[in-house]
């Protein structure tokens, strides 16, 4: 194997060194047993086993500083997948290569590319031209994901397969956002997804999973680590090193062999500190200084040239054959030998059984590469450069981090493979690529082009700090008036998303699409759909501060932008009297849209939909093969909405791990909104310590950027807390600063959402008449032709103040309301709405009924976690008898099952309760099947006596 590998690396090793001849000594063994770590070998075993049966894939990702053995559980996972029969697939990230769009898709692909041709053309043509074995733009982002899943499907019908991505953190986004988007697809394929990265790094935009954070290692695994790696050392020694690694392996393993022979054998006292955490890179450091000058630049081109930590074609060079051999004879017989001895004796890198030379961590590549000299780096990317082929896009990268200067055609070549990449939907990788470009500008003012295109595409592919970056270093200096509109578009992007500031979005973007609409302006292909983003940002800053500025503009320009863009504005500007029908218009457009995924318009729907609570999965499918996350943040800020206000409370978590990968990706106003829709689930339980946190921590922010979307959300949700204690009062005159009895608010553009709350406190309160005047308004407004929910709200405050008009017309309101269709979609407002009634119905002595309604609201209350409003049910059946005293036992049966039970005992048969109950006679059979047992009799003569005996469990418990 040695001598194979040797002959592999001879043609390179011509250009690499020119010193006599050596031994070689052999490296560490490799021991790939682990020493702890249960938690994470169950949880991996488990996903390899729900593969391996063909119960479900799987992903995840572990988490951990450097050094703490993530690469070495997935290794641990490779073993045991490979002796099972899996297909192993590994790709891992490189700092050196994270500007190259799909580089890491390419390596986990790769083995499987023989078997592409089995598929589609239109998937087959698209993954070859994103991983660059075909010319041409590839049909958008989702196609590339649909053909690797496609690919991965395929093979996983014929084994299961396993995908390990080590350092995710340098991965190139695109890999990443395919390895997402194949990740949310997983579940039903024989296929198993890991990966690791960095707590200081971010791991996969809007990934799902949890991460499982790798540990530090217990005090007795680090003991036994230790003493297997090195068992000669004096147990002084041992103790102190155990100390000071704090749990590390790569600590535990590398500590002990920088310390002298005295401290090792505990003769001499150890210094007083030792190096830990990021100063284990320092020991690598001083291993490079010790090895000759050829050695350390082989390493250096492994480190800049390999993806996965080994030397790869651009450093064998063209003679080198697929499998890995070499036609050309070494020039330099047992040189090959003296370079790979002085290497693996400084345990910085080794040849693995396939021949290649891998690095013993990845902190080594750091090191190596961080310890080069300038020259040095741009020795080694020129010598990288020459290796590989001119439309090898790697080329074009080394080519410029070894210019020494300004350099305009190397430049324009930057800029035309930056623009390539993003259009492949690369837009982070072509930003990077722009901004070397912008670097070795000649000129100034191509220069400042650049960048400002660098800072637009980095801030689309979800690099907001960096795209801040390169705004602050725009603003030093002046900007060519052809791209000054595309530089406020970046200014304001970067100041809404990242800085949590609209000023600039009002001061800015009105010049700016006077300037684009204006006669004899740019044409479309110049700038794109430029007109279409501004507006849509213009559209976001007005609806979350209310400045008239914005309003204003976005009149002057609606006709100039798309029907997408129009019905967004009619959704947002002044809902009561321009909102009609948006709803209905919504669902079209979404339908329409569905086949040609037009992403800048799907935006707009996505933001239509959250004025009138029409966001749903047909929307959300839209986004489905868009990975940035400037857009999948916006998905996920609609779904959260969308849990509070269908139900799904059990999400309410989500919106803070979704605010806190805002917050780590830069998303600044993601994080403040998200948190604010977390609000709503608190305020919905009546949760007001909860609350008080979270506007302590938004409201602030909110408050200096003018936010009234947030503010004014949370004074609301402060009133609905007050209503779920009871604090009718109080909610009523929060309420009463939003909204004015009689007329809709025009600058409220969400005025539905406390309609109903409205009505609510004011007729606890006793004030009909203002809830009857907001009522009449909203009918005037025909408030119900703008959308679903809207429809339901005014029908639920309709029947809330039906009451004087006479019992009957009461039932017929709250009927109504029931049969709004899509009323059960907003499973909240609809549990409030039937504890009104059956307290009103309470009140009129009618209980039966009452029950019903009363136990059904109990239940969602319950389900909900929604505890002051499940009290307020309790309290109601309470009082009037349908609710047994606290301290008694409850009875055993549902309230299904009581129904049946009351109907047999009356001596019907089960066709005839089932005829009566609308069920199968089999289900009413069943039914007594169960009760039988709970009650504690065998026959049906018995149930009458049961359900009349003295209530040792009493009536039905609530809710069951």
């Amino acid at each position: 194997m040695r001598a194979r590998a040797i002959e592999v690396m001879a043609p390179f090793l011509s250009d690499v060194y020119d010193v006599g001849g050596g031994t070689v000594r052999s490296g560490r063994d490799d021991d790939t047993a682990l020493v702890g770590r249960q938690r994470e070998r169950t949880l991996l075993e488990r996903s390899l086993e729900r593969a391996r049966s063909a119960a479900g894939g799987s992903a995840m990702v572990l988490r951990g500083e450097a050094g703490i053995g993530k690469t070495a559980l997935l290794d641990w996972t490779a073993a045991r997948a490979e002796r099972s029969g899996f297909t192993v697939l590994r790709a891992g990230g490189s700092e050196a290569e994270v500007g190259i769009a799909f580089g890491a898709l390419h390596q986990v692909l790769g083995p499987l590319l023989g078997n592409s041709r089995a598929l589609p053309p239109p998937q087959r043509a698209a993954l070859e031209r994103a991983l660059g074995l075909r010319d041409g733009l590839p049909s958008g982002g989702f196609m590339v994901g649909a053909s690797a899943l496609a690919l991965l499907a395929k093979e996983a019908r014929r084994r299961p397969v396993l995908i390990l991505v080590d350092d995710l953190h340098w991965v190139d986004s695109s890999s990443a956002a395919v390895f997402l988007f194949l990740h949310q697809r997983l579940t039903d394929l024989r296929t198993v997804m890991v990966c690791t990265s960095r707590p200081g790094g971010p791991a996969l935009d809007g990934w799902p999973a949890l991460p499982v954070d790798v540990e530090a290692l217990s005090g007795d695994d680090s003991r036994t680590l230790l003493s297997r790696w090195h068992p000669a050392l004096a147990a002084a020694t041992a103790q102190r090193v155990v100390a000071e690694a704090a749990g590390n392996p790569l600590a535990l393993a590398e500590l002990p062999g920088q310390l002298a022979t005295e401290h090792r054998q505990g003769i001499a006292p150890l210094p007083e500190q030792l190096p830990l955490g990021q100063r284990l890179e320092a020991l690598f450091v001083r291993r490079l200084r010790a090895l000759p000058a050829d050695a350390a630049r082989l390493l250096l081109l492994t480190a800049l040239d390999s993806a996965d930590g080994t030397i790869g074609e651009a450093v064998f060079g063209p003679g080198s054959a697929a499998d890995g051999t070499s036609t050309e004879p070494d020039p330099c017989p047992g040189r090959t030998e003296h370079l790979l001895g002085h290497i693996e004796a400084a345990g910085l890198a080794s040849l693995d059984q396939a021949g290649r030379l891998v690095f013993r961590h990845p902190l080594v590549r750091s090191a190596v590469i961080a310890s080069a000299a300038e020259p040095e780096l741009r020795a080694a990317h020129r010598t990288l450069a020459g290796r590989l082929r001119e439309d090898d896009p790697r080329r074009l990268v080394h080519e410029a981090s070894a210019a020494e200067g300004p350099a305009e055609p190397l430049a324009a070549r930057l800029q035309e493979a930056g623009t390539r990449i993003a259009l492949r939907g690369g837009d982070a990788e072509g930003a990077l690529l722009l901004d070397r470009a912008a670097a070795l500008s000649v000129d100034p003012e191509a220069r400042a082009r650049r960048l400002t295109w660098a800072a637009v595409m980095s801030a689309r592919g979800g690099r907001l700090a960096y795209a801040a970056r390169l705004v602050e270093e725009l603003k030093r200096g002046p900007v060519p008036q052809d791209v000054a509109p595309l530089f406020a578009y970046a200014v304001v992007y970067v100041d809404q998303s990242h800085h949590v500031d609209f000023a600039s979005t009002f001061s800015l973007l009105p010049a700016a699409l006077a300037a684009l609409t204006a006669p004899g302006a740019p044409d479309a292909p110049v700038h794109g759909d430029l007109v279409e983003q501004m507006f849509f940002k213009l559209l976001l800053a007005s609806a979350y501060t209310g400045d008239p500025r914005g309003w204003e503009t976005l009149e002057r320009h609606r006709e100039r932008v798309s029907p997408a863009a129009r019905l967004c504005h009619r959704a947002w500007a002044d809902p009561p009297r321009t909102a009609h029908g948006a709803e209905a218009e919504l669902r079209a457009m979404v339908t329409r849209m569905t086949a040609r995924r037009e992403t800048g318009a799907a935006w707009l729907l996505l933001w239509a939909a959250a004025a009138v609570d029409g966001a749903d999965p047909d929307l959300w499918r839209l986004f489905s093969g868009e990975h940035a996350y400037a857009t999948q943040g916006s998905v996920a800020k609609s779904r959260c909405h969308q849990a509070f206000l269908r139900g799904r409370w059990d999400a309410a978590e989500d919106c803070l791990r979704e605010a806190d990968t805002a917050e780590e990706l830069g998303y600044h106003t993601n994080a403040l909104l998200f948190r604010h829709y977390y609000a709503y689930f608190l305020a919905g339980r009546g949760d007001e310590r909860g609350l008080r946190e979270i506007r302590q921590r938004i409201a602030p922010i909110a408050a200096r950027a003018r936010m009234r979307f947030v503010t004014d959300h949370l004074d609301h949700l402060d009133a609905l807390a007050a209503l779920a204690h009871g604090r009718y009062e109080e909610s009523y005159a929060r309420l009463r600063r939003m909204m004015t009895p009689g007329e809709l608010p025009g600058d409220l553009s969400w005025f539905h959402l406390p309609f109903f709350d409205f009505v609510a406190a004011a007729v606890r309160c006793g004030r009909q008449a203002e809830a009857l005047a907001l009522v009449a308004a909203g009918r005037a407004a025909r408030m119900d032709e703008i959308s679903g929910h809207h429809a339901f709200l005014l029908a639920a405050a309709t029947a809330l103040v039906a009451e004087d008009e006479g019992a009957d017309a009461a039932d017929a309101a709250y009927a109504a309301a029931y049969a709004v269709p899509g009323a059960g979609r907003w499973v909240f407002d609809l549990a409030r709405l039937r504890l009104a009634h059956g307290s009103r119905l309470c009140a009129r002595g009618r209980r039966a009924e009452a029950d019903e309604l009363l136990h059904t609201a109990f239940r969602t209350f319950r389900e909900l976690r929604a505890t002051p409003w499940e009290q307020r049910c309790q309290d109601e059946l309470r009082a009037v008898g349908l609710l047994p005293d606290p301290a008694a036992p409850a009875c055993p049966l549902t309230a299904q099952e009581l129904r049946i039970a009351r109907l047999v005992a009356t001596g019907l048969t089960n066709k005839e309760v089932g005829a009566a109950l609308k069920l199968s006679p089999r289900t009413v059979g069943a039914a007594l099947y169960r009760i039988f047992p709970k009650l504690g009799i065998t026959s049906r003569a018995a149930l009458a006596r049961a359900l009349a005996a003295p209530p040792e469990q009493g009536p039905l418990r609530p809710g069951s």
